[in-house]
């Protein structure tokens, strides 16, 4: 058919949640009632139907990219006549405060894992690379938590770029959502995982003139295949409140907890909190920092209600 001048182009195919799930039919795995199990301890509010119908095609086709690649090193291989090159497949998952980042993240690791079980899948989240909140209020940016000036961006390529090239237990360190911090002392050792699932609202972000970055790269630039997660604002936004509220009544009973000081609080309060946070930091961010990198994802999910698929679109 001959292309017309109203017609738009664009990179991605797109599909409905019941045209992708089709999709998965031609998969040569099933989950069993124990795998569901095991899949639903990583988040309780899991919708079964949800995971059978998205992840799981998703998973099987980050396999075949996976399995493609590896028949391309083999050829590199042959053509050095060298023995096996330990080069990990790099997937990133990119997207809002609240989207559901880190439960994607875990899903997909118990999956691909699930996959190919001889696989070993490791994961981590760019918070193990935020300045510690000392430092942050040290340079009054406590209110840019999550902004690109928080990160230590020259640490995070350091160890990217060391993951990429083989090298042996890679040291990160463990971010806290209950403190709210890096976690002093504690430590997430990273040796040669045969995949890394990097989770984080700054994957795809230009980092060339952040001041810390002194290699001039990104880090996308050693990212196999790219995931953003997408929402409504107004879905985001109560996600973000649900969040909130979950770690408040979590941290009632626990001094430790960066939010036991609203255990004073009523709902209501730490509902009106929750939503000035949004608007003032989370909403500012995705919109500066965060939406800006959506389309140069392989692929892009946008969630309805309940963290439910609307539809994908993945680059051709």
């Amino acid at each position: 058919m001959k292309q017309t001048d109203d017609v738009i182009t664009t990179p991605y195919l797109e599909f409905n949640k019941e045209h992708w799930a089709e999709l998965y039919k031609s998969a040569p795995v099933t989950l069993t009632d124990n795998d569901i199990l095991k899949l639903k301890s990583i988040n309780k509010e899991l919708y079964t139907d949800n995971v059978i119908k998205s992840h799981l095609p998703l998973s099987y086709l980050l396999n075949c990219y996976i399995s493609s690649k590896l028949s391309r090193q083999s050829v590199l291989e042959k053509f050095l006549d060298i023995n096996e090159i330990q080069v990990p497949y790099i997937i990133g998952i990119a997207g809002s405060v609240s989207v559901g980042k880190s439960t994607m993240a875990c899903l997909l690791q118990a999956l691909l894992t699930h996959w190919t079980k001889h696989r070993k899948v490791d994961l981590i989240t760019t918070d193990s690379f935020l300045y510690p909140n000392q430092l942050l209020q040290d340079r009054n940016i406590m209110k840019k938590k999550g902004f690109p000036q928080s990160y230590d961006m020259c640490k995070l390529v350091n160890f990217i770029s060391k993951i990429k090239s083989g090298a042996r237990n890679v040291i990160v360190s463990v971010y806290s959502h209950i403190t709210y911090d890096i976690v002093p002392e504690k430590i997430q050792v990273i040796d040669q995982p045969d995949i890394l699932i990097l989770e984080g609202v700054n994957i795809l972000q230009n980092h060339m003139q952040h001041p810390s970055n002194y290699h001039h790269v990104c880090i996308s630039d050693f990212i196999d295949f790219s995931i953003y997660i997408d929402a409504t604002y107004a879905l985001l936004k109560k996600w973000f409140i649900d969040r909130f509220l979950k770690f408040c009544q979590e941290g009632f009973l626990d001094p430790d907890s960066y939010f036991h000081h609203y255990s004073k609080s009523s709902k209501e309060e730490i509902i009106n909190i929750a939503g000035l946070i949004w608007e003032e930091i989370n909403r500012l961010n995705l919109e500066e920092n965060i939406l800006p990198t959506k389309e140069r994802a392989n692929l892009i999910i946008t969630k309805d209600q309940n963290h439910s698929i609307k539809n994908i679109r993945l680059r051709k």
